[in-house]
């Protein structure tokens, strides 16, 4: 009898919590996206006039004889940005006068039958509006030494004809790759950044700061454990995790909660 009853109570209590999720969900959705716009994170302005101009990240080039690599991240366009960001990297050899930035834009695939960018945009420039984040730099003989490699593995990139937003390949699926072929500056991703756990067919892999590793089914699902990261669970595309050397929070939409370093 008891057995009996408590076969009939297991369908109760699936039924609450889906019932919780269905509310939290569209509530923890509409929470963010308000917090994202009032805090200027994400601008619903037209990305033919919306502003690509410097946001004053980057050394002025002209001065600067160093080499210089960096990796940015900036709120995707439009409402792609309330769910996550675009990333690239730029670089600058030694006495080099201007920056070179490698980045996936999917925009371009359908003109060109490549996603692959190489341009010599400004470094630390707006994403159509949206203001960038120094994600890691380098800086000296450290750069140029890094340089020759993130230019290789932008070369070899095996997804430069395939573009999909959600789970990748896309802009940060790119990101990754090359980061994992230079972790010198062992930089952490933010949790926004969907696509940076596609691995392809390929289920486990190192992680872009090259402090630890991840298993991943084709982006969709899996766990990253590493010194820099901590501890990531990727549950259809979004990121929840936590960062014990640095107190940090990882959320989908909303991003890292608490100090980068």
């Amino acid at each position: 009898m008891q057995n009996s009853q408590m076969r009939g109570q297991r369908p109760g209590k699936w039924k609450r919590r889906l019932a919780i999720v269905l509310v939290t969900l569209p509530l923890y959705t509409a929470c963010s996206a308000s917090w994202l716009k009032f805090s200027g994170q994400v601008r619903d302005s037209d990305w033919r006039t919306a502003s690509r101009e410097p946001a004053g990240l980057a050394p002025d080039a002209a001065t600067t004889p160093e080499a210089v690599v960096q990796v940015y991240s900036a709120r995707a366009v439009r409402w792609r940005g309330y769910f996550g960001v675009h990333t690239w990297i730029a670089v600058k050899p030694e006495g080099a006068a201007q920056y070179t930035v490698h980045e996936i834009n999917g925009h371009r695939l359908r003109r060109s039958g490549s996603a692959l960018v190489t341009s010599q945009r400004a470094a630390d420039g707006y994403w159509f509006g949206n203001r960038p984040e120094l994600l890691g730099e380098l800086r000296g003989g450290t750069a140029a030494a890094v340089i020759e490699r993130i230019e290789a593995a932008v070369a070899a990139y095996p997804y430069s004809a395939t573009y999909r937003i959600w789970p990748g390949p896309n802009s940060n699926t790119f990101t990754a790759f090359v980061l994992r072929e230079a972790p010198e500056r062992r930089v952490d991703l933010p949790p926004t950044a969907i696509g940076k756990d596609y691995l392809g067919i390929m289920p486990v892999g190192k992680l872009p700061s090259g402090t630890g590793g991840q298993i991943s089914l084709l982006g969709a699902a899996g766990v990253a454990v590493g010194l820099e990261e901590g501890l990531e669970i990727n549950v259809l595309g979004l990121t929840f995790g936590v960062d014990p050397g640095s107190l940090a929070l990882k959320l989908p939409l909303v991003g890292r909660l608490g100090p980068r370093e």
